[in-house]
């Protein structure tokens, strides 16, 4: 089985546009770099990515706001529910005061022997910031987030299941997750290195329905993974498929990336995403310009006009 070093993004679909905006850039200060359209469907969407200072593999959130839509999801078990963020060790006392400035309640907890911050994103979905010692992505500072302070980028995802047994299996044979840990109705794994995005916490739920799988504002809609190349991206597409695992895509191209997506047996959507070789992030805009311009992809680029006066407008 292919390694797999950490996870590559997440994806939310969350309400207004511009409370996102607001909660991702000015409130958690992360970098804005790419604002686009959802390329599945008939309705225009917008798809936003906020990143660390570079745009690393496991350190890109992106959104699609339902809110003009009115689609909305519903959280629930056999769900991934929880983003879960990378911090500097010492900095969640920083994040609890700046988060209060931006209005958003916060907690703190320890939780297998690190502390973390939980608070909610303006749509409800469950954040944490996890205290993390050994990650040595960069921070963005451009949001006046002193640099010792500022999010590295994803420290992994928690999933809400009725039973762990399938996913820790599912987890440890096709995405070569490491050893489990138990605390309470907590069952934590690692995919790749440490404190580089790739944990998982499967988060024993008995007492919700079963949440929704659509597009929907208010849930996370899916996971991704590094496969790094192509490739790597067959070899694990094939290996679940050979194990039955067979609601799996074929490969789509996401102008940024290519992905191929699963749904695990705890109900959570993952990708096997892979960087697309002729400049990622940068493929439309230089390192310094990202998030500037409106990109389309190609199909879509006839209908510009009219597929931009039908989102919502959102000051940057």
């Amino acid at each position: 089985m292919p390694h797999i070093p950490g996870s590559h993004h997440i994806t939310m679909s969350v309400g207004s546009a511009q409370d996102d905006v607001d909660f991702h850039v000015n409130a958690l200060g992360m970098r804005f770099i790419k604002r686009t359209v959802l390329f599945d469907g008939s309705i225009p969407i917008y798809h936003l990515y906020y990143s660390n200072a570079d745009g690393d593999p496991g350190a890109v959130l992106t959104t699609f706001p339902f809110r003009k839509a009115g689609i909305l999801g519903r959280r629930g078990t056999n769900q991934a529910r929880e983003v879960l963020l990378s911090a500097p060790a010492g900095s969640l006392d920083f994040w609890a005061d700046r988060l209060g400035d931006h209005g958003v309640e916060s907690s703190t907890t320890e939780v297998f022997d690190r502390r973390r911050l939980t608070f909610r994103h303006p749509c409800g979905i469950e954040y944490a910031l996890v205290e993390a010692e050994a990650d040595s992505r960069r921070g963005f500072t451009g949001s006046g987030v002193p640099e010792h302070y500022a999010i590295h980028g994803i420290y992994g995802v928690g999933v809400h299941v009725s039973n762990p047994d399938n996913m820790v299996e599912f987890t440890t044979n096709h995405l070569g997750a490491g050893a489990t840990i138990e605390e309470g109705a907590r069952v934590a794994l690692t995919v790749g290195e440490h404190d580089a995005g790739g944990a998982v916490e499967l988060v024993v739920n008995r007492t919700d329905d079963p949440g929704t799988w659509i597009y929907g504002e208010g849930t996370i809609h899916h996971f991704a993974w590094n496969a790094e190349t192509l490739e790597k991206q067959d070899e694990l597409k094939f290996g679940m498929e050979g194990a039955g695992y067979v609601d799996i895509s074929e490969l789509k191209d996401r102008k940024y990336f290519k992905s191929v997506y699963v749904r695990s047996p705890g109900g959570a959507l993952f990708e096997l995403a892979v960087t697309h070789n002729e400049g990622g992030w940068t493929c439309d805009e230089s390192p310094k310009e990202l998030g500037r311009r409106f990109q389309l992809p190609s199909q879509f680029e006839s209908r510009r006009n009219e597929i931009f006066s039908q989102l919502e407008h959102i000051d940057i």
